[in-house]
């Protein structure tokens, strides 16, 4: 799942320790998250977007489709 959370982050001027700190959580976490090497969970989904004051749709985008959309 792709992600806008770095470009998100940088437009707040946070380093990813500061996003880190604000969703309590690692930072190897938001690292993690903004490499693609981990989703997050539905609820910290939710804070990440919350705190961008964006819907989660916004900040991760989903390119599944079924496979007969395929």
């Amino acid at each position: 799942m792709e992600n806008r959370v770095r470009e998100y982050r940088e437009a707040a001027g946070w380093s990813q320790g500061e996003l880190a700190r604000r969703l309590r959580v690692s930072r190897q976490t938001i690292n993690a998250v903004e490499t693609d090497k981990y989703d997050p969970s539905l609820p910290l989904a939710l804070r990440m977007a919350g705190l961008f004051g964006l819907e989660v749709r916004e900040l991760f985008i989903d390119d599944w489709k079924p496979e007969d959309e395929r």
